[in-house]
């Protein structure tokens, strides 16, 4: 029954497009209706399945979890703050009179905030409330608002310190680990701060090349003149709190501190600004605690729905199905590497029409609607800069590690090594000479 897990992959699809519902639902539904038919069928073994609890609090005892609700707070305080709005105006009227100016604000916009807004869904909620109807107001036509909105929304997938990057850091460090254990391999662990700046030259590329796609539409439609401008208030908030981001994100990149607590950092000042300035008055901050929990909650009960749905996809062996699979791939490394990345390009597959998650969000929370072929369109420039960006780190993986300090060995030799050779490297390690005979 390897096959099973494929057939649970199509099934969660199914049901996700055909229902709606949360992912998290679809993911356990799915998972413990395939364990019941495997069990009955006698092609899943029941006590397999008894190491679910045990999976659940080792994947809760991570520590960079605590930074999930951290995230999650902050997104709600930018959502009820007119933090972004400022950031925005100041953005537009730093481009001048040039078309493109509204367009490449909001993807500086997305830049500054997204990887702080701890998930895509939150990223496009107040880009749709606070700059999709400034776009149109300057001339942005709705396709292209709407693709800006899903562009810059996801450039959290990306850059570090975001939500997703620290998951994949944890998954990956836990994976390396287990496979140095199986192989008794003697290699450096990759961590999460590898993580970070492995994503943060191809995560600049990205950036840049969105910016000269959006300067480039952008002077097809020539802005209209805003109606009010910044005040010297505004420019101050927003200069202080660009510098302020950008310091966040770039000490955690480079390893100062940890992620954990850069959000508390975060969470703290944006929590005075609020105060400050009035923001959270009348129930705001209430509202703000409600969205943090539910927001919190949903993202928590997804990890424990994937952690048992993967637990069913291992149990049925679809895992080693798949690892014997990607082994027939031609061009060895790089070749699995390709053809895994034409799976599991994320920030692509939440762009892609018309069930890309960024795609279905923005299109709900955008006041004006639009169809699916123009937005397609609007995107393609886009998706198309990504392509270049995963074709180049495929061809020159050297950019992966530009952003490695000096004397970190990216790949390092893996040896194994037997009893007797580990005790004498630990002895060594603790300068003590090896035993006569």
């Amino acid at each position: 029954m390897a096959t099973a897990g494929l057939w649970m992959l199509l099934a969660v699809a199914i049901v996700l497009l055909a229902t709606g519902l949360p992912a998290f639902a679809v993911l356990m539904g799915v998972s413990v209706a395939f364990a019941a038919i495997g069990v009955l069928a006698g092609g899943l073994e029941y006590g397999l399945l008894t190491a679910l609890p045990t999976r659940i609090v080792g994947l809760l005892e991570t520590d960079l979890l605590q930074a999930l609700p951290l995230y999650v707070f902050m997104g709600a305080l930018l959502n009820r703050l007119p933090l972004a709005d400022r950031l925005f105006r100041c953005g537009v009227a730093l481009g001048g009179k040039s078309g493109g100016a509204p367009a490449m604000a909001t993807l500086g916009l997305g830049a500054l905030l997204a990887p702080m807004n701890g998930s895509v869904g939150a990223s496009v909620a107040m880009l749709s409330r606070s700059v999709a109807p400034k776009l149109t107001a300057r001339g942005t036509p709705v396709p292209e608002s709407t693709a800006l909105v899903c562009v810059a929304s996801t450039l959290g997938v990306v850059i570090p310190p975001s939500l997703v990057l620290i998951l994949l850091g944890d998954a990956m460090m836990r994976a390396h680990t287990e496979a140095a254990n199986v192989t008794g391999a003697t290699v450096r662990i990759v961590n999460t701060q590898d993580i970070f700046r492995g994503a943060l030259v191809p995560a600049a590329l990205f950036l840049v090349l969105c910016l000269l796609v959006a300067w480039a539409l952008g002077r097809r439609h020539p802005a209209r003149s805003a109606a009010e401008k910044p005040e010297a208030l505004e420019w101050l908030t927003g200069l202080v709190a660009a510098l302020f981001v950008i310091g966040l994100l770039t000490g955690v990149a480079a390893g100062y501190f940890y992620a954990v607590e850069a959000a508390a950092m975060g969470g703290t000042a944006l929590l005075l600004f609020g105060w400050l300035s009035g923001g959270l008055k009348g129930g705001a901050f209430g509202a703000v605690l409600r969205d943090t929990m539910a927001v919190s909650g949903a993202l928590f009960a997804l990890f424990i729905a994937a952690t048992t749905f993967t637990l069913v996809f291992r149990a049925f062996g679809t895992d080693r199905l798949l690892d014997a699979w990607v082994k027939l791939v031609p061009f060895g490394a790089t070749g699995a590497a390709i053809a895994v990345l034409a799976l599991l390009a994320l920030q692509a597959s939440f762009l892609v029409p018309p069930t890309g998650y960024a795609v279905m969000m923005a299109r709900s929370a955008m006041k004006q609607k639009t169809a699916t072929r123009p937005l397609a369109r609007a995107l393609a420039p886009y998706l198309a800069a990504q392509l270049v960006v995963l074709a180049l780190v495929v061809a020159l993986p050297g950019t992966a590690h530009f952003a490695q300090p000096k004397g970190h060995d990216a790949s390092p030799v893996e040896t194994k090594l037997d009893d007797d050779a580990a005790r004498q490297k630990f002895n060594d390690m603790l300068n003590i000479p090896a035993p006569e005979d």
